[in-house]
């Protein structure tokens, strides 16, 4: 396992610590969190786009609906 610092004024270290304090997490986890979730989002928007380039076409969810007979 590997150790990452991350350098923060007082005010945002105080915000940190008391969020995952209330989420009953500790910092660690909290910020390991943030960054994968981050990482996830990003992912998912790259496929997306790479999908609405390949198809040429979005539908929304009511369209989807009427397509499908459902």
């Amino acid at each position: 396992m590997s150790t990452i610092s991350l350098r923060l004024n007082d005010r945002d270290d105080e915000l940190v610590r008391k969020y995952a304090a209330i989420h009953n997490v500790s910092v660690s986890e909290l910020i390991r969190n943030a960054i994968i979730e981050k990482i996830e989002n990003e992912i998912d928007v790259e496929l997306f786009d790479k999908a609405v380039a390949e198809t040429k076409a979005v539908y929304t969810l009511d369209e989807t609906k009427k397509k499908l007979g459902l």
